[in-house]
C-alpha cells in the first residue's frame, strides 16, 4: 500500500532542541541536563514534539537539532529512533538560526520545510496538518503560525506572552515556520541579525522605518502591511498563517510556563 503522505505535498520536519545557554532554570529546577528532555506529565517535551509530527500526514521525515548526542542517548527511545534511521539529527549549532540554517542545508531544495521547536509540548498533528495546508494555499515563500491574543488568552489566562499588536488583531507566535521555496531559506541569514530580538516587536518594526514604528505604536498598522514590508525589504514573500488553536501558541520559556503547562497535562490526563 502507498504512503498517503506521498502525495500531499509532504513537509521535511525539523526540530530546534539545543540549550540556548549553560545556565537555564528550567534545567535547575527538574534536574536535566537538556531542556528537550524535560518532562512533561512524564514524556519529554521533544518525544511529544516527535509524536505529534509522526501523526501528521504533510510531514515525511524528521530531523531533529540537537540536543547533544550523549544526552539524546540518555533517552533510549530517541537513541533507538536515531539508530533505526526513522530519526535524522545534527548536532546543536550556536543558536537557534545557525542550527536552523544547518539543518536546512540538509534538506533538498526542491522539498519544502517545517520547522518548529522541542519546548512546543502541546503540538498535535492537527495543528500541524492544518499549518501545513494553509501554508501551500498562500503566495508565499515563507509563512509563520500565529495565534490570536484573545484566544490565548482566554485558555491560558495565566500564561505570559509577547504580543504582537497591530490594528487588525493582536498575535502570538507559534513557533511553527514553513519555508515553500528555496528563496524562502534565505530568511534563516535574516534571522541571525534578528535573533536576540525575537521577543521585541518594536525593535523588529523599527525595520520598516519609522513611520510603520509610529504607526505600530498608535496601533494603526495592519499585519498583513507589515508583512508586505518586510517582504520587499527581504526579497521574499512571507505571510502569516492565523491558526484557530490555543495550545499552538504554547511552548515552555519559562518556570512558570513549565508549571502551568505541567498542571495542566497531569490534570487531562488523571480526568
Amino acid at each position: 500500500m502507498s504512503d498517503p503522505r506521498a502525495d500531499r505535498a509532504a513537509f521535511a520536519a525539523i526540530v530546534l532542541a539545543g540549550d540556548r545557554s549553560a545556565a537555564d532554570e528550567l534545567r535547575a529546577h527538574t534536574g536535566v541536563n537538556a531542556k528537550a528532555l524535560i518532562p512533561i506529565a512524564g514524556v519529554p517535551m521533544v518525544r511529544r514534539v516527535l509524536a505529534a509530527l509522526r501523526a501528521a500526514e504533510r510531514v515525511a521525515d524528521i530531523r531533529l537539532a540537537g540536543p547533544a548526542e550523549a544526552d539524546l542517548r540518555s533517552d533510549p527511545v530517541l537513541a533507538a529512533a536515531m539508530d533505526g534511521g526513522t530519526l535524522g539529527w545534527l548536532p546543536p549549532a550556536a543558536s537557534p538560526s545557525t542550527s536552523a540554517c544547518a539543518a536546512l542545508e540538509l534538506v533538498p531544495a526542491a522539498q519544502r520545510a517545517l520547522l518548529t521547536t522541542a519546548d512546543h509540548p502541546l503540538l498535535s498533528a492537527e495543528i500541524v496538518d492544518a499549518f501545513c495546508a494553509a501554508s501551500l494555499a498562500e503566495d508565499a515563500d515563507v509563512t509563520l503560525g500565529l495565534a490570536r491574543y484573545e484566544l490565548v488568552r482566554a485558555a491560558f489566562p495565566e500564561m505570559r506572552k509577547t504580543v504582537l499588536r497591530f490594528r487588525d488583531g493582536d498575535y502570538c507566535g507559534c513557533n511553527l515556520f514553513a519555508f515553500l521555496s528555496p528563496r524562502g531559506r534565505e530568511i534563516a541569514a535574516f534571522w541571525r541579525r534578528i535573533e536576540n530580538q525575537r521577543k521585541k516587536p518594536l525593535r523588529l518594526i523599527g525595520l520598516l522605518g519609522w513611520r510603520a514604528v509610529l504607526r505600530y505604536r498608535l496601533g494603526r498598522l495592519p499585519l498583513d502591511e507589515a508583512l508586505a514590508g518586510l517582504s520587499a525589504r527581504l526579497g521574499i514573500r512571507i505571510r502569516a498563517v492565523i491558526l484557530p488553536y490555543a495550545h499552538a501558541a504554547v511552548d515552555v520559556d519559562s518556570l512558570h510556563d513549565f508549571q502551568l503547562v505541567e498542571a495542566g497535562a497531569r490534570a487531562t490526563q488523571g480526568s
